[in-house]
């Protein structure tokens, strides 16, 4: 099991929006990241600089933005596009982030 963390830029005002967004999750959605080894993912905001901060626990090669590919993953970037910097295939831009400190 590994831990990953990256972050990803939330648009101007809409906190909120994302917030009520992740806190209804489709049932789908979260069925597949925990199918595909994702696990304790969080997701914090800092509200001075709209950055998005995620951390997950991976059991597997994969993280949330690899499985981009399935049909449930393309309908919720379309979904969240709106709110959050996203790439031309609506994909959240996403930049993984090195582990500095670990403290067990």
């Amino acid at each position: 099991m590994q831990t990953v963390a990256f972050k990803m830029k939330l648009n101007p005002g809409l906190a909120g929006e994302y917030k009520k967004r992740h806190d209804e999750i489709w049932p789908e959605l979260k069925k597949l990241l925990k199918d595909n080894g994702i696990s304790d993912y969080s997701i914090f905001l800092d509200e001075e600089t709209n950055i998005l901060f995620a951390v997950q626990k991976q059991d597997g090669n994969g993280s949330s933005q690899d499985l981009g590919s399935t049909e449930i993953v393309k309908k919720w970037w379309a979904y969240m596009a709106e709110v959050m910097e996203t790439n031309p295939d609506n994909s959240p831009v996403s930049i993984p982030l090195q582990q500095v400190f670990y403290m067990e």
